[in-house]
């Protein structure tokens, strides 16, 4: 399922890919708890987004020594945030990373445990990182589940601030695939 060299795609739009913890609930839709399901997962997103390497100190930056700073603050910030990170999931333990695709559409990945059931409606976890506590969490229904174990799910219509950021992020990392796919390499 994971071919670093290929631009990954899911319901024909562009996907994200990783390995990350997820876990599959199966529930009823309830409309009542969309709104609010909504909004946290904005802000687990957008936490998400905020600790995601975006900035490249150029050099020759009339700027650099504040931008140095501010790096060097950004990943003492962020070493803080694993620690935090590490002592909740003491507390509430992850499921195991698996291979996963998943863009504002839908997703697929391979449970390690038995899958669900074709046309099953429930909830999708996907825990972006160590630091952010809260998981992803979106609704859907299983589309297809393949004879080698990978689930395909399409997820509920997502809120448009939702969608925009999971967008953004997965542009994002195709194009980090690609320039690090061009980038020149370095000969010892």
């Amino acid at each position: 399922m994971l071919d670093p060299d290929d631009t990954v795609v899911l319901y024909e739009e562009l996907a994200f890919q990783d390995v990350m913890p997820v876990h599959w609930d199966c529930l009823p839709p309830e409309p009542a708890a969309a709104v609010g399901l909504a909004e946290r997962n904005l802000q687990v997103m957008q936490a998400w987004d905020a600790l995601e390497d975006h900035a490249v100190l150029e050099k020759g930056d009339e700027n650099a020594p504040l931008a140095a700073e501010i790096q060097r603050l950004d990943r003492k910030m962020t070493l803080l945030l694993a620690l935090v990170g590490q002592l909740l999931a003491l507390n509430r333990p992850r499921p195991a990373p698996v291979p996963l695709r998943f863009n504002a559409r839908g997703a697929l990945w391979r449970p390690l445990g038995a899958a669900p059931q074709a046309g099953a409606h429930g909830v999708l976890e996907i825990y972006l990182h160590e630091c952010i506590a809260q998981p992803l969490r979106l609704g859907g229904r299983i589309t297809a589940v393949a004879a080698t174990g990978e689930v395909k799910v399409r997820f509920d219509p997502l809120d448009d601030a939702l969608c925009a950021v999971i967008t953004k992020i997965t542009f994002r990392r195709h194009r980090r695939q690609i320039a690090g796919r061009h980038a020149p390499s370095r000969v010892s």
